[in-house]
């Protein structure tokens, strides 16, 4: 029998609420012990998923909080198990009081991400959702948030699902009519074979073709602001930010490092790079610097850059266009509006086809900046649940879409069935992993070690 575990479930800083959390099968009795409803009998007694207004209790039985209480008994509960929470008031001292008043009581301290865990492994979820769960508490825009609520709700698995019952199909078929020859079961002719395989491989690879989005979703994307020195690269970066992040001052060559931040344009989150401008130099420092910016172009997927629209193009400026043309996407913007013209617009959008006049400075023509990015990225906005975002059902992914291939192949060519066969159980194998109905004990382990306390 699995133990009772306990945490808190809340950040350790002064707030209004804190909530403690407690999952396993002596949960109604230490639960009892340690608060005390203010009307009633035990809050084990009362109406299950309703809040109970109670005093929560030290180990020496001492009242240090007034607190509510709610019962989640089992199997339908998050974990699957018996589970409550104590809602008190988000004092460290007094959520580590309580904490201390459980494991008094026989609870131990939940380790990262066991109450997730224990969904997973009581069927409440399948290993995508649970790992839907750290996604959305690691959601950094709101686009991310939709996308991870999506694959708890079942998006995601219910695709992998379909994909995985159409290989089922032909694996169980395949067994029943060798394991029952004399039972009148009609096995599959070589075109249905060929049409689930290929149907099963048409699906995988538009999957697998989600990650990058999903991993863009995730983590943002790696943008970097590129231009000659005193462009306004570092105006633009503050502009985006909407406070004074990086050092702006006449000075050319002022930003000698990278300096990175995340920003949220739209929908779209950047992982933005402000850069030391683009330019021979003899100052080893500066250099160094320049060294740094081209690292980060060759890293970037999407490039800002930054002209000086009150200047006349220079060789520094077509230095900054070459590292830009090498990102996969580039933004052409022509800063410094706000001061007389040196170069001719018209002459600029014939050659790089659109550009973004605006005034780091002042801030007019930000927001259409913004709209270009968000045009860019347009899938992040839709994101409902669908795209893969991490490495390793990627890699279950892409495993499983090979194996189809080769079972597809092997049917082209000729082989046996049980050739084909095999490979089917190979795809199978590499799905199971991705949603958890096939996956080893220490890859669990694993996964949910990275989960916060408390989830």
């Amino acid at each position: 029998m699995p133990d009772t575990i306990a945490a808190i479930a809340t950040p350790q800083l002064p707030s209004a609420i804190g909530i403690l959390r407690l999952s396993g099968p002596d949960t109604r009795r230490i639960l009892d012990v340690v608060f005390s409803p203010a009307h009633g009998g035990p809050v084990s007694g009362q109406a299950p998923r309703r809040m109970v207004l109670g005093d929560l209790h030290d180990r020496q039985g001492r009242i240090i909080d007034s607190a509510l209480a709610v019962l989640f008994p089992g199997p339908h509960s998050y974990t699957g198990e018996d589970c409550a929470e104590i809602h008190c008031h988000g004092s460290p001292v007094v959520l580590n009081e309580g904490l201390d008043a459980l494991f008094a009581q026989g609870a131990r301290q939940a380790k990262g991400g066991e109450f997730t865990q224990r969904a997973f492994l009581n069927g409440r979820m399948d290993l995508i959702q649970a790992e839907a769960v750290a996604d959305l508490i690691d959601a950094e825009s709101p686009a991310a948030a939709h996308n991870a609520v999506g694959q708890l709700e079942g998006r995601l698995s219910r695709g992998v699902g379909e994909i995985y019952d159409g290989l089922m199909e032909v694996v169980s078929r395949f067994y029943a009519v060798v394991d029952y020859p004399d039972e009148d079961i009609d096995p599959l002719t070589q075109g249905q074979l060929t049409q689930t395989l290929a149907r099963s491989e048409t699906a995988l690879e538009a999957l697998l073709a989600t990650f990058r989005r999903g991993q863009l979703l995730r983590q943002g994307v790696p943008a970097v602001i590129l231009g000659k020195p005193n462009a306004g690269k570092s105006s633009l970066l503050n502009a985006l930010l909407g406070y004074d992040r990086a050092i702006v001052t006449d000075v050319a060559g002022t930003t000698r490092d990278t300096v990175e931040e995340k920003v949220q344009v739209g929908h779209v989150l950047l992982r933005l790079c402000d850069t030391a401008g683009l330019r021979d130099t003899g100052d080893a420092v500066e250099r160094l610097g320049v060294q740094r910016t081209r690292d980060a172009a060759r890293q970037a997927a999407l490039a800002l850059l930054v002209l000086d629209g009150s200047r006349p193009l220079t060789a520094e400026d077509e230095d900054a266009i070459a590292t830009a043309a090498a990102v996969p996407r580039q933004l052409v913007i022509v800063n410094k509006t706000d001061l007389p013209a040196g170069v001719e617009p018209a002459a600029l959008v014939q050659r790089f086809g659109q550009v973004y006049p605006l005034s780091a400075a002042t801030g007019e023509g930000v927001d259409a900046l913004c709209r270009a990015v968000e045009a860019l990225y347009p899938a992040g906005k839709q994101a409902q649940g669908e795209l893969l975002t991490n490495a390793r059902q990627a890699d279950a992914v892409a495993r499983s879409l090979e194996a189809v291939r080769s079972a597809r192949r092997a049917l082209e060519d000729g082989m046996t069935p049980d050739v084909v066969l095999t490979d089917a159980e190979a795809a199978l194998e590499a799905l199971g992993e991705l949603n958890g109905k096939r996956i080893r004990e220490d890859l669990v382990q694993t996964i949910f070690s990275r989960f916060c306390v408390g989830k």
